[in-house]
């Protein structure tokens, strides 16, 4: 899993909590740990979190 770029990269977070993101997870690729399993890498947990508020948002506005 990669970023993903155009809307539903960004779908229902904002702005701050975009640049946020983008700014820890290069922070992780320069300054996180060598070689982690899939659960321990703390891109990855950053990446399944991001995820999960994406959805999340897409629920409330599909509910709406």
């Amino acid at each position: 899993m990669g970023i993903v770029t155009g809307h539903a990269d960004h779908e229902g977070l904002s702005v701050g909590y975009r640049v946020m993101y983008r700014i820890k997870h290069a922070g992780l690729s320069v300054f996180g740990p060598a070689q982690l399993s899939e659960e321990e890498d703390p891109r990855r947990r950053l990446e399944r979190e991001r995820a999960a508020k994406i959805e999340a948002a897409r629920r409330k506005r599909q509910q709406a």
